[in-house]
């Protein structure tokens, strides 16, 4: 139950869905304590002992199996755990070496690691956003040229036989999106498109072809849009954020743009990154002002140019008119027919504080550019944020943020005035893992201290618990089998373990302190303490094994998220069985040699 616990106080936006898992497990927990110790006592009372006359086939091959284990046991285990133990050093020094070699293959990212498991999803998406602006009829044609790519893979991807197609539904968007879009906005606007596609669930298909491989196959027929803001094709669900996603913030606009365009050119020399993006939205066309030094001569600032010009163009409210439940008002500017044209921005006149009126190009410059329809500010500063998606079997995360924050660290020094941060994706695994981590010490603390009490002893919990980091290793092993990444729900898989196995080697450091404290010799308790517990060890592990099989090799899409914390618990539990019943007896002895190196020695009686 301990062991569960942290798994409610884990942060991010994805918390609330982690903390599912412990509020179903510790119930149950707490259930089997009542049942084994009220229930099952009332069951076994009901059992009657059958001769061997007695018994039927079922029951015979029950007894065949149980007698094959005790053979196993005598001739194979209890030998092993002999030799074991006379070498107790060299064994403890095996298995630490086995153990450095494999956490030395995952810390250097030899072996993949992926924050949060993208799952495939049943729906493929492919979003356009063009600049604002854009014709409806021209974002209608690019949809249109996608959506006969999507029809081209329908008919490519249907069996012959069956006539099943992998896609079941093709949906074209125009003037909305079904999910927000990196630039803002889902509905009413005609630079946005989308192509959606259903697919058949991965457990019905006939031709076994993922949502991935289908989505990039998409991609290389609809090809490349011009003058696109955002194109971006998705197949995927648990998808939190963006893997790379820096977030650059100053007060210079043009700094901000230009640090973007570095950080994108150095996105693209790594491998497996694809749709680039940054948040710079331009808008429409719109014609900036700038004051000349003369006009601050005639005591004029920025403030009335631009006052001026908007009343001229705009309007000036002189009046307002009350007629019945309307409020009607009187606006003064230029004719109609000057407004239509930019020469009578020049042609007009500005007045001067003083009241002397002159031209508008003595005292302002005027360019026709594009302007920003969305600027964003946090803590006061502007921001731009930079995003890719990366291929996680092609591209490693941790390293490519690894040598893009030494790349940004390096370009502090021309551009001192811009800071970064990643955002997306590492910003809520930098939020899960600092909860993990506290709760992953909250654990082994719990662990340690409930294990100290009924052993009335500091250092025999150490024997115990030293099987948590063994485990670990079989929950890599397990990974590797599979062929999975390392992923968030691993690391709780993880955590969950640390309280799962510890029930093993408890037992049988209690049954050992049994047997000592009846009188019988340590090296006699140790070896015997094995081969009494084998058959509870072996069934606890493989039983509880077996009940995670259905869901390591579920094949349907809501399974995934789960399959890499059951993978994580039952290999950890498999290995962790071999390693209780080996290394428990070996480092309960090394730890009575210690205490025995420093235990006071009588003094020697005199002559």
């Amino acid at each position: 139950v301990v062991a569960f616990i942290p798994l409610l106080m884990i942060g991010g936006h994805r918390g609330p869905i982690f903390a599912q898992i412990p509020m179903i497990v510790i119930p149950v927990l707490l259930f089997s304590l009542v049942e084994s110790k009220l229930i099952l006592p009332a069951h076994m009372k009901h059992i009657k002992i059958k001769t061997d006359a007695e018994l039927g086939g079922l029951q015979r091959v029950q007894r065949g199996i149980a007698d094959g284990l005790e053979r196993f046991i005598r001739t194979v285990y209890q030998p092993m755990l002999a030799r074991a133990l006379q070498r107790r050093l060299l064994t403890l020094t095996m298995f630490i070496g086995a153990a450095v070699i494999i956490a030395s293959v995952v810390i250097s990212g030899r072996f993949g690691y992926t924050f949060f498991p993208r799952i495939e999803s049943e729906t493929a998406r492919v979003t356009l956003v063009m600049p604002e602006g854009t014709p409806v009829t021209e974002t209608t044609r690019h949809i249109q040229r996608i959506g006969a790519a999507a029809k081209e893979l329908r008919d490519k991807y249907t069996d012959p036989d069956s006539g099943q197609s992998v896609i079941r539904q093709i949906l074209l968007s125009i003037g909305w999106t079904a999910r927000r879009s990196r630039t803002g906005g889902v509905a009413g606007r005609p630079n946005l498109g989308q192509v959606s596609m259903e697919l058949v669930p991965p457990e019905d298909r006939i031709l076994k072809i993922g949502a991935s491989d289908l989505i990039r196959e998409l991609r290389d027929l609809a090809g490349t849009i011009p003058g696109a803001k955002e194109l971006s094709f998705r197949a995927e669900i648990g998808r939190g954020g963006d893997p790379i996603d820096v977030q650059l913030a100053g007060q210079d606009f043009e700094q901000l743009s230009m640090v973007a365009e570095l950080v994108k050119a150095r996105l693209m020399e790594y491998p497996g990154i694809f749709d680039i993006q940054d948040t710079i939205e331009d808008g429409k066309d719109e014609i900036k002002l700038a004051i000349k030094p003369a006009a601050e001569l005639l005591g004029l600032n920025a403030e009335d140019l631009g006052r001026q010009v908007r009343q001229a163009f705009f309007g000036a409210e002189v009046q307002r008119i009350q007629r019945g439940r309307e409020d009607v008002r009187v606006m003064v500017r230029y004719p109609e027919q000057q407004r239509r044209s930019i020469d009578s921005l020049y042609q007009m006149r500005i007045r001067a504080p003083s009241g002397a009126q002159v031209p508008f190009a003595n005292v302002a410059d005027a360019e026709v550019g594009r302007g920003y329809s969305t600027i964003r500010r946090i803590d006061r500063n502007r921001v731009v944020n930079v995003r890719a998606d990366v291929n996680k079997k092609l591209g490693n995360v941790p390293q490519i943020v690894a040598d893009l924050r030494s790349y940004l660290d390096g370009l502090r020094g021309s551009y001192p005035a811009v800071r970064y941060t990643f955002e997306g994706e590492q910003r809520e695994q930098s939020d899960s893992f600092g909860s993990l981590y506290f709760g992953a010490l909250f654990v082994l603390f719990a662990i340690y201290s409930l294990l100290a009490i009924p052993f009335r002893s500091y250092l025999q919990p150490i024997i115990v618990m030293l099987i948590i980091p063994f485990s670990i290793v079989g929950a890599i092993l397990g990974h590797m089998i599979m062929g999975m990444n390392l992923s968030i729900m691993s690391i709780m898989g993880l955590l969950a373990l640390a309280g799962v196995v510890v029930n093993d080697s408890l037992v049988l450091v209690d049954w050992i302190n049994r047997r000592r404290r009846e009188g019988v010799e340590l090296i006699d308790a140790v070896r015997n303490a094995g081969v009494a517990r084998f058959r509870a060890i072996l069934l606890t592990s493989l039983t509880t094994f077996a009940g995670l099989m259905p869901l390591i090799f579920e094949k349907s899409t809501q399974a995934q998220f789960l399959i890499p914390m059951a993978v994580s618990l039952g290999f950890g539990i498999l290995f962790a069985t071999f390693i209780t019943l080996i290394l428990v007896p070996v480092c309960y002895l090394l730890l009575e040699d210690v205490i025995h190196l420093f235990r006071p020695r009588p003094a020697r009686a005199s002559a």
